[in-house]
């Protein structure tokens, strides 16, 4: 019989790796928002959370019920533990103060509570992203510079896939190691342990129906993908599904590379630079990968606004590198 390791036992063994408990304390109370959300995800056909919440977030979209109960549960989660000096989420236009009764710690989290949760209503995965960095000064915690660090300061990064199973993805830059949810038993269990992106790929993941709206450069990638170009390698298959970790995820476990670039009407992109792009960017450097804008690194982006954006492409270094080299070299089109 297997080895069963639980995710508080992993964790607990890798403590010495971590700079404090209170660290390895934030992580168990990650696995549990997973465990309360997951919860609710599997039952929400059934207790009237599907749907729209009538709200709209700081991004000009639609809330959806669970991304409400997603971000009420890892704010609630959070707030009092003494371990976090802010929060900013995705879901809030202004930052997450720690209530003045509370402690501030060291700590501070970034997360999109339920990333693709319109697609709960047609039973596709979706999931939670976060990122955690260090307080910059702790005579005075809890600022905007705090929470507008880059993507190379993270201590640790994660997702949360519901989908078939739940699983919780994290890394505190001693590799990316994935935990499944047990539900008779209520752990997640060690069942990837230091993943690392296939080579070769074998999928790219964009949503083509915008061709006409990239750059020239984007466009002869997408063609050097699909076997097009004089270059070309062997053409890779194509796997979309819209929900960005259950896309991410698919591609760190059989290679391959997300991309959602610029469009003429969105120079900046769609993909939020501190709650999912960096922290994925994280787990993509980990896993043996990349992740860029189409120019440099995302880890290495300085963040201006909390709800920044930015083009997003992550998976195989390689292929990340060759978008990138196509966007350098690429020409005006001709009208």
């Amino acid at each position: 019989m297997s080895k069963i390791t639980t995710i508080e036992r992993f964790i607990l063994d890798n403590q010495p790796q971590y700079a404090r408990g209170d660290f390895t304390a934030l992580l168990y109370d990650l696995a549990l928002a997973a465990k309360v959300i997951a919860h609710k995800v599997n039952r929400a056909g059934l207790v009237n959370i599907l749907g729209e919440a009538g709200g709209v977030n700081v991004q000009g979209e639609d809330q959806q019920k669970l991304d409400v109960y997603a971000d009420d549960v890892i704010y609630r989660l959070c707030d009092h533990t003494g371990r976090l000096c802010i929060m900013a989420s995705e879901e809030h236009e202004e930052l997450l103060e720690i209530p003045a009764r509370h402690k501030k710690g060291n700590y501070v989290l970034v997360y999109d509570p339920l990333d693709g949760s319109s697609n709960i209503d047609v039973n596709v995965s979706i999931g939670t992203i976060f990122g955690i960095y260090r307080c910059l000064d702790p005579d005075n915690r809890g600022r905007l510079e705090d929470v507008l660090q880059p993507g190379r300061n993270l201590i640790g990064a994660g997702y949360i896939l519901f989908g078939s199973s739940t699983m919780m993805v994290y890394s505190t830059g001693k590799g990316v190691h994935g935990f499944t949810l047990d539900p008779e038993i209520g752990e997640f269990l060690l069942s990837n342990e230091d993943m690392k992106v296939p080579d070769p790929p074998s999928y790219y993941s964009v949503n083509s129906s915008y061709y006409s709206h990239w750059s020239p450069g984007v466009k002869r990638f997408l063609r050097w993908l699909q076997g097009q170009e004089a270059d070309s390698p062997p053409p890779l298959s194509s796997r979309y599904i819209g929900s960005l970790v259950a896309d991410f995820h698919r591609n760190l476990l059989r290679g391959g590379i997300f991309c959602y670039p610029a469009e003429n009407s969105k120079p900046n992109g769609k993909i939020r630079l501190l709650y999912e792009a960096a922290p994925l960017a994280f787990l993509m450097k980990q896993a043996g990968g990349y992740a860029s804008d189409g120019y440099q690194s995302i880890l290495d982006i300085e963040p201006t606004d909390p709800h920044q954006r930015t083009p997003f492409f992550a998976g195989n270094l390689s292929l990340v590198k060759k978008v990138e080299q196509f966007l350098a070299a690429e020409e005006p089109e001709m009208a």
